[in-house]
C-alpha cells in the first residue's frame, strides 16, 4: 500500500476523530456568518498534518496529560486563520480544490472569521494554563506574522536569493510544524534536551513540506493540489525553483523569468515550467527537501523505539514522496 498522510494518522485514529470533535465544537459561534464560513473551511477536509504532528509526538514520549488533543486543534486553528489570510493577501480563487472563502464571502468576511479563528485559539490556550505552551505558541504566531511581511516585501523582487527565500520559510511555513512537535512532546514530560529535538524534527519536516509544495506549483497539477498550477509565478512570488533559474540560467532566461516575477506574467508560464525543468532547479529543490528530512530523521534519535516513532519517520518520506 503506498504511503499516504491517511496511512500515517491510522497510527493515531481515535486521536484524530476526538480533536476533529473539539474543532466543531469550539468553532461554534452566535454569530451566523462565522459558522457558516467554519463549517465551508472544515468540510474541505485537509492534511492535517500539524495536529498529527502534536498528537505523534505526544505518543511517541507517552503522553503526560490530556491536553493533547485541545493542543492539537489550536495548532489547527492557528493554520487555518493564517490560509483565510493567506488567500486574502495572494487573491487565490482555489484551494483543496474549492473556491478559497475569499472568493466565495468576500475578502471582508475571510479576514474577520480569520481574526475569530486566531482569538479563539488564544482562549483555548489560556484555558489550558500551562505558560510554556503559551510562550511556544504565542512565539510562534508572532514569527508566522513576520514570515507573511518578509514574503510580502520579497513579491515581484526577482532580487531574493535562497538565504531570504529559506528565511521566509523559516518563519512562515516551518515554524508552526516546529511548534507543533515541540508542545507534542512538552506536554508529554520530555525533558529540555529531548523537546528541542522534537523542535528541530518538526522545522526540518516543515521546510521540506514547503519545498516540496514549490516543486508541486510547477510539477503537479490542479486535480491532485487542490490549487491553480502556476500560482506562484502569478503572484510574482519568488521560490527556490525560480530563484535556482535566475541563478543559473542565461542571461537571456534570467532576463524572462525577471519580466515574469516583476509582471506577475502568466503568459509565459509554458515557457517558463520548460526552463525550471530543463535547467535542474526542480531537482535542486527537491534535494534541498531531501535534505531537511535528513535532518528530521537525526532529531528523533532520542525519542523510544515505538509505533508512533515510524509514523514519525513515515512522515518523513510522505513529505517527499506527494502528488498534493
Amino acid at each position: 500500500m503506498p504511503l499516504t498522510q491517511n496511512s500515517i494518522a491510522l497510527t493515531i485514529a481515535d486521536d484524530m476523530r476526538a480533536v476533529d470533535a473539539v474543532i466543531r465544537h469550539e468553532l461554534q459561534s452566535d454569530v451566523p456568518l462565522v459558522n457558516q464560513i467554519a463549517d465551508y473551511i472544515i468540510s474541505a477536509g485537509g492534511k492535517r498534518i500539524r495536529p498529527v504532528l502534536v498528537l505523534l509526538m505526544a505518543n511517541a514520549w507517552g503522553i503526560g496529560n490530556s491536553h493533547h488533543h485541545q493542543l492539537a486543534a489550536v495548532i489547527e486553528f492557528i493554520h487555518t486563520a493564517t490560509l483565510l489570510h493567506d488567500d486574502v493577501v495572494d487573491e487565490s480563487s482555489l484551494r483543496r480544490g474549492r473556491e478559497t472563502a475569499n472568493a466565495l464571502f468576500g475578502n471582508a468576511a475571510s479576514v474577520l472569521v480569520g481574526d475569530f479563528v486566531y482569538s479563539r485559539a488564544f482562549q483555548m490556550m489560556v484555558a489550558i494554563d500551562d505558560m510554556r505552551v503559551m510562550r511556544i505558541l504565542a512565539d510562534a504566531t508572532n514569527v508566522i506574522a513576520e514570515g507573511e511581511v518578509l514574503q510580502l516585501l520579497n513579491m515581484h523582487d526577482p532580487d531574493v536569493t535562497e538565504a531570504r527565500y529559506m528565511q521566509v520559510i523559516r518563519s512562515k511555513t516551518a515554524k508552526l510544524f516546529e511548534a507543533a512537535a515541540e508542545i507534542g512532546a512538552l506536554i508529554a514530560g520530555a525533558d529540555a534536551r529531548c523537546t528541542m529535538a522534537a523542535a528541530e524534527y518538526g522545522r526540518s519536516v516543515g521546510t521540506a513540506f514547503q519545498l516540496i509544495d514549490d516543486v508541486l506549483d510547477y510539477s503537479g497539477n490542479s486535480a491532485a493540489t487542490g490549487k491553480n498550477i502556476g500560482d506562484d509565478l502569478r503572484e510574482g512570488k519568488p521560490t527556490l525553483p525560480l530563484i535556482y533559474l535566475m541563478e543559473n540560467g542565461t542571461a537571456e532566461q534570467r532576463s524572462l523569468v525577471r519580466r515574469c516575477i516583476e509582471t506577475g506574467d502568466e503568459q509565459h508560464f509554458a515557457e517558463i515550467l520548460g526552463l525550471i525543468t530543463t535547467s535542474g532547479a526542480l531537482d535542486y529543490t527537491r534535494q534541498q527537501a531531501l535534505a531537511a528530512t535528513s535532518k528530521a530523521r537525526e532529531a528523533l534519535h532520542p525519542v523510544p523505539n515505538n509505533r508512533f516513532k515510524e509514523s514519525l519517520l513515515d512522515l518523513c518520506v510522505f513529505a517527499i514522496d506527494r502528488d498534493r
